[in-house]
């Protein structure tokens, strides 16, 4: 485990609990790592030149400060481990393009810790739409609107400054949701607003997204709405958050039916398809778990060879560019090709 940070204790805690993983070393230059090593019964290692040097991982996960995942990364394709690497997979996308190509090159395993992509909930909802019920997915519409509360900008971090919006701090998670569902997004165009809190960072954002199979997409994303329609207050997967279980935050609708998510509410045409004709209506079965649980198990998997990763570098780098062309088209108004932004 390189880094011993909040969610690199998170990370610890789900590979102590795993049965098919077990924490081999911490990583971790700061004093207070050597608490946490102490208290898992594992080696502290201050840099992962030194753990190479040293001991031979069958995995990294990597879960550094965004500035170093790059580097961290690129140390651990060189040493030939399996790497996972908490989102962003870069902080920039020439040094996530650099990382990508070097694990491709190398052929070593390079996943990106996108962990809802593990949600059981996202995982069924992409086995509904791969079994074509839905029919050609035409449109999805989708939100995350919440409310930070004040005192989250007081504590630092430059969250209301630009680099720490809602954009990159909170969408890249939606786009990797959206892509893991719709596919690949190609085309966006974006408009932002600064109103209600007034920083000069983005507080609320829309955007429209045109997906490579033709798909077309809305978001709508906002930091300052006393609303329940986000993943957090709908997936029922982290506890500390209250839930509001009758709200969604995805609608996924296709020529032959709809999907709304996370409450799975099925819609389809069974015969007829038209506005006269009355749907078809289930809820999908599935059993939540957690989505950090379950990244663990995949990695373990990857790792000994059994499956191919579920959210790779390369997926990492295709998120992290259509973040970058939001930007890019709320900056200049205009509609931006995603693949511009290589």
């Amino acid at each position: 485990m390189a880094g011993a940070g909040l969610i690199g204790r998170r990370h610890i805690e789900e590979v102590d609990a795993s049965s098919a993983a077990e924490l081999a070393s911490v990583v971790d230059p700061d004093p207070a790592a050597a608490e946490v090593a102490e208290k898992f019964g594992v080696p502290l290692y201050r840099s992962l030149i030194e753990l190479f040097e040293t001991d031979e991982p069958d995995g990294v996960i990597l879960a550094t400060p965004n500035p170093l995942h790059v580097e961290g990364g690129l140390q651990c394709v060189a040493a030939g481990a399996p790497v996972l690497v908490e989102k962003p997979i870069g902080d920039t996308v020439e040094g996530a393009t650099r990382l990508v190509e070097a694990a491709e090159a190398a052929g070593v395993p390079l996943l990106t810790g996108h962990h809802r992509n593990y949600s059981a909930i996202v995982a069924r909802a992409r086995e509904v739409v791969q079994s074509g019920v839905l029919g050609s997915i035409v449109a999805v519409v989708g939100t995350a609107l919440f409310y930070k509360p004040d005192d989250y900008f007081d504590v630092g971090g430059g969250w209301w400054q630009p680099g720490g919006g809602p954009i990159l701090l909170n969408l890249i998670h939606e786009v990797n949701n959206l892509q893991s569902l719709v596919g690949e997004v190609v085309r966006v165009q974006a408009a932002t607003s600064n109103a209600t809190r007034g920083f000069p960072v983005e507080d609320t954002a829309a955007m429209v997204f045109t997906f490579a199979n033709g798909a077309l997409g809305t978001f709508l994303l906002s930091d300052t709405t006393a609303s329940p329609r986000s993943w957090e207050q709908t997936a029922q997967e982290n506890t500390a958050y209250p839930t509001f279980p009758d709200e969604d935050c995805y609608h996924l609708a296709g020529t032959r039916g709809s999907l709304s998510v996370p409450t799975m509410r099925l819609k389809v045409y069974e015969d007829e398809r038209s506005w006269w004709q009355p749907f078809e209506s289930s809820t999908v079965a599935l059993e939540r778990s957690d989505p950090l649980a379950n990244q663990v198990e995949h990695f373990a998997a990857v790792i000994r060879g059994e499956v191919d990763p579920i959210c790779s570098g390369r997926d990492g780098l295709t998120t992290l560019l259509v973040i970058e062309a939001i930007l890019e088209a709320a900056r200049t108004g205009a509609s931006v090709d995603v693949r511009t932004m290589s």
